[in-house]
Formats: structure tokens, sequence, C-alpha cells
């Protein structure tokens, strides 16, 4: 009897991928059939199930990005880097300050986008115009990175079958297909799947990695020869890889600072950065999508602070630092031949390729080719999890990118009366020119996939103003808010930028001071915002609407007052300790970097610090999210129709 031939892994792939895509094709379907009227295209008739919003906002939050660039940059920068594995915590921490508040106004007011919330609020189309501005900024680029990973993944994963940009195109006309069919309905629901593609894939991948590596003592053994030769050193003499290189570097350009740039000031605000996301515009949408606001808690604080953290904090560390002992980092396999296992030496090609600036990318496709020839099932597994990862963040910011056009631009300034189906017309229209906006983008970018996205998250955050003034605080302005957001944008784009050259010189690079560009974006807007609105007014009677509902409704109890002051210190001590200049101690608390005889349990100090804070930090959150209320659903509140008073 002859044997039956092996199914060739290529054709797993394009098997998992047909399977997936059926899934998607069919949501998009029940999405259309369900959009009777503008609210249920762009809002999912605000309707968006407990479990569904707790699987679309955490697959909307982590992306491609969390599933390739994050762990290449582990690899390149170790775990200085790895402190991003918190935005587990900060990106959440935003939706602990605004959701709840935003669900409130939504209903009460019955907006579909925030532009239509912040025109209320400020009487003012200019910042609905804005509102649109940080969409798009925020929404292209991050497309941009999602879709130019796709196709680099399938390109890797094929061995050159397919091209990366054939590859990004057809994957981008399969996701625009269902999400302009079926308007954020299909995105939630797809979402369910999303969600656990990603989570099981990291773990997955983590898994493969350390079988490869032969276990956890192997694992240690490598991390801490890797140290010892490491020619990348901290002002302090220590490894880069397991060592922050201080508090802050005075250096024009973070390219340029001693120990690689991931200096404690850099962590802190490059997850400020980070924390963009859910203050973006997209998450505003979610937020007025949602039917019950007891969702908002359990996935802020179990689902992503606790469940996401966990899998970045162990599984893609592993992936990262792994790479180097699995025939990637060709230095450490002539130094320690008898730790490394040279198994990724011959799909890699050149052992070289790891080293060449933003070729770091390559890592993850990598690790899962290495089951290729074992179980070449698992390849198309895998492939498909890393493509819902960048799909759930692609789908999200297509359809809100798209809504925010069609309602802040079509509707209120060229055809006010179109009905719900032009609506839905339009809006389809729109998540196209989005998504070919994205692309062009993507088909000329040559940085860091995570790099790219930093640029989309930062002008996410020069949001935070708007929402402080709409959801806490009165005092801030029409003008100031607006000048302020114009500032906050200008301002990321110079220190985001290469640099910028006046007659041949340059005067400042990327993240001067190794501060990162959100920070300094939001500090101008921050502080703009402040001085204008103490030298203007506005319509104060009417912003106290806003502010008179939100007292009544999602206020803190009378009895927990008492804890709002302790609430701060935590906040901050955990800020500053965490992931800021007090991050330091982790260096060394709980060994000598030099020494990897000292380290406790065989384990970096660094590592150790950084599991320890982000349980901390879970803590935090449900202390935050629970026990003040600030994500409890509040005292009920009748919804007051589906058009918002401003039409």
């Amino acid at each position: 009897m002859e044997e039956i031939p092996a199914i060739p892994k290529i054709t797993w792939i394009f098997l998992f991928v047909i399977l997936y895509w059926a899934y998607c094709i069919f949501w998009g379907i029940r999405g259309a059939q369900h959009a009777r009227n503008a609210s249920d295209y762009f809002l999912a008739g605000r309707q968006l199930p407990f479990w569904v919003f707790i699987c679309a906002a955490t697959a909307t939050s982590f992306s491609g990005w969390t599933f390739i660039g994050h762990p290449a940059l582990i690899y390149t920068d170790g775990f200085p880097y790895a402190y991003a594995s918190f935005y587990a915590i900060l990106i959440p921490f935003t939706g602990v300050l605004f959701l709840k508040r935003q669900w409130l106004l939504g209903r009460h007011f019955g907006f579909i986008t925030p532009g239509e919330m912040l025109a209320y609020y400020f009487r003012s189309n200019l910042l609905r115009l804005l509102v649109v501005v940080v969409a798009l900024f925020f929404s292209v680029p991050y497309l941009g990175v999602q879709l130019r990973a796709s196709g680099f993944l399938f390109n890797v994963l094929t061995n050159g079958v397919v091209g990366i940009e054939f590859g990004m195109w057809v994957l981008s006309i399969v996701v625009v297909s269902y999400v302009a069919s079926g308007g954020l309905r299909t995105v939630a629901f797809v979402g369910i799947l999303q969600v656990l593609l990603l989570t099981v894939g990291i773990v997955m991948i983590g898994l493969v990695t350390l079988y490869f590596i032969g276990g956890w003592g192997p694992l240690l053994a490598g991390l801490a020869a890797i140290t010892q030769t490491d020619t990348v050193l901290t002002p302090a003499g220590y490894s880069h890889y397991v060592a922050i290189p201080g508090v802050i570097q005075f250096v024009s350009d973070d390219r340029l600072a001693v120990g690689g740039p991931w200096t404690a000031m850099m962590i802190l605000t490059s997850l400020f950065a980070l924390m963009g996301i859910q203050s973006s515009p997209a998450f505003s949408m979610w937020a007025f999508a949602n039917k019950n606001p007891a969702a908002f808690a359990p996935q802020q604080v179990w689902v992503s602070s606790l469940v996401i953290g966990f899998i970045l904090m162990v599984f893609t560390a592993i992936q990262g630092i792994g790479g180097h002992f699995l025939g990637a980092d060709h230095i450490f396999m002539l130094e320690h031949g008898e730790l490394a296992k040279p198994v990724m030496t011959e799909n890699l090609g050149s052992l070289d390729i790891m080293m060449t600036p933003g070729k770091q990318d390559v890592l993850v496709p990598q690790l899962i080719n290495l089951v290729g020839d074992m179980l070449p099932w698992l390849v198309g597994l895998l492939a498909v999890c890393a493509l819902a990862a960048m799909e759930s963040t692609a789908s999200c910011y297509m359809a809100t990118a798209g809504g925010m056009l069609t309602r802040d631009v079509f509707k209120h300034f060229l055809l006010p009366n179109a009905d719900g189906n032009v609506q839905k017309f339009v809006g389809r229209i729109s998540v196209v020119i989005v998504v070919i906006l994205a692309l062009l983008v993507a088909t000329t970018s040559t940085e860091a996939l995570a790099l790219l996205g930093n640029l989309a998250v930062a002008y996410g955050l020069q949001m935070w103003p708007a929402l402080i003034a709409v959801c806490y605080w009165p005092f801030l302005t029409r003008q100031g808010v607006t000048l302020g957001l114009l500032a906050g944008l200008v301002t990321v784009t110079l220190t985001d930028s290469v640099g910028v050259d006046w007659f041949g010189i340059t005067a400042w690079g990327r993240s001067p001071l190794t501060i990162d560009a959100a920070a300094w974006g939001i500090v101008c807007n921050f502080g703009i915002a402040i001085l204008v609105s103490l030298v203007t007014q506005d319509d104060g009677d009417r912003k106290l609407e806003f502010h008179r509902l939100l007292q009544e409704r999602a206020s803190l109890p009378a009895e927990k007052h008492r804890l709002v002051p302790l609430a701060w210190i935590v906040t901050l001590l955990w800020f500053f300790f965490a992931i800021g200049p007090g991050a330091v101690l982790g260096n060394v608390l709980f060994g000598n970097p030099k020494n990897p005889a000292s380290w406790l349990l065989g384990i970096p100090s660094i590592w150790i610090w950084q599991i320890l804070w982000w349980a901390l930090g879970v803590a935090l959150m449900w202390f935050l999210a629970y026990y003040l209320e600030m994500s409890k659903a509040p005292r009920p509140l009748p919804a007051t129709g589906e058009e918002p008073k401003t039409q």
C-alpha cells in the first residue's frame, strides 16, 4: 500500500487562510443584513453584547505590532525595550479614565462619532474636522503597518512565492470586503475569533521557541552568556540586553544614546504614546457602540492587564531573546556555539539578516517556519493567528475612520439630509479610500513595524486634553483645546521624524533627549490648552450640561471620596517605579547584571522587576476600575434616540 504524501506547508497556509476568510465574510454578510440604518452600520445599533465588546476591544488594542514587531525589538534591544509590554496595562488605563464617561454621553445625546461629541460640547466645527484629521493621522499609518506586515509575513512563510506588495494588496481586498459590507458589527464579531487566535498564536510561538532552545535552563544559560560578550554597553558597563541605560541621556537623537535608546524617560514617554490607542477617535466609537458599560472593567483588568500582560511578559520575551540562541545571531553562534541551536540558519539564508536595521521583523515568521517540516499544519495555523492579529486592528480603524469621514465631513458639511442608505454607501466608499491611503504608506515604509506604529499612537494621545475637558474639566475652552491640539500634532510630527534640517545642519533628530515624540506633543498640547483657556471664555452653562450628567451618573460615591488622594499617590508611585525613573533600580535589585551567578533564580534582575510591577499594575487597575468604580456600570440611564442634539 502506497504511503500518502504529506500535505506541504504552503497548502496548509492557504487552507487555514481560506477557512478564516470564510468566517470573516460570513460575518460581513450578517452585518450587512443587520445594518438597517446609520447607527446600525457605524455603531452596531449601540447593542454590542458583553463578551463581544471584551473580545473586540482587546483584539483592536493588540495587533500585528504585538505579534511581530514587539518580539523583534526585544531581540535587538533586549529587556529595556521589553518594558513596552506594560502597554497591556497602559492601553486600558486610558479606557478606565474615559470609556465609561463617553458611553454615558453617547447614550444620552445620541452621538455616533467623537467629532459630533466635541463639536456639540465646544460649539466648534473646526474641532469636528480636527478629530477627523487625528483619526486619519492615526488610522492611515497604523493601517499601513498592519497591511505591510501581513504581506511580509506571507512572503516569508511561503518562501517568496507570495510577494510582499502582492500579498499586502490581496489581503487588503478581503478585509475591505467584509468591513465595508457589515460595518462595526462585523468588526466586533470577527474580533471574537481574532483575539483567540492572537493569544493562542503568541503562546504557541513562545513554546516553539522554548522547545527548539531546549527548555528553560538552556534559555537562561544563553541569556547569561550573551550578557558577558555583549559589546553594546550602558554607561554603567552593563549589557544593553539586561539593563536600562540610565534615566535620561542628553542627546539630540535617540539613536545616539549610549547603550541603546531605552532610558527610563524613553520607556515612560513611549508608553504614554501607547496610551493613545484607547484615546484615539476609534475607541470613542467603541464606547458609543457598547450595549452595557459593565464590559469595560473586565476587559481592562482581567483580559488586557492580566491575561495579555502575562503572555507578553513571558512568551513574547522568550520569542525575542530566544532568537539569539537559534541561529539568528551570528556573533553568539561564533562565541557560544555550544549553547546555540542553529536551526534558523537555513531559513534565514544569511546570518547577517537579523543585524540589518528594519529587518528584525523577520524573526517571528522564521520562528513559525521552524515547525514547517515537523508539523506543517501548525505553520498554517500560526500564519492565520498572525494574520488575525494584523486584521483585528486594521478592520476597526477602517470602519471607524470611514464612519467619521461620512458623518463629520460628508453628512455635516455636504449633504445634511442624507438618509441611512446614503450614509452607509458613503461609509463603504470611505473605507476603501482610507485603505488605499494606508496601502500607499505601506508600500513606501522601510522602518521596523513597532517604530512606524509609534507615530500613529502619538497622534492618538493628542486627544487627551479634549477628552479631559469633556469628561472632567470644564475649565478648558474651545480656543485652548483647538490650538493645543494643532500644536500637539505639529510637535509630534517634528520630533518623530529623522531630524529637522536647517541649511544643511540637523537641528534635532527622532525623540530628542530620549523622550518620545508623544510626550513632546502632549506637553505642548496641554501647555497651550491651559494658557489659552486662562484668557478665553466659552459657553460655560452649556458645557455644564455634560458635567452635571456625569456628576449624577458617573461620580465616585460619597463614602469613597476619601480614597481619591490615595488613588493619586499609588498611581504616581506605580508610574515612577514600574515604567519611570525608578525603574533603573530594577537593573540591580535582584542581581548584578555583570554577574549571572548573582541573579535570583538565574533570571536577570530587570525581568523579575518587570514581572513584579506587572502584577502590582494589575492590582492598581482593579483598584481604579472596580473599587473606585471608574469602569463599573453607572446608575441606569435611558437612551434619548439615535441622533445627537446637534442635528
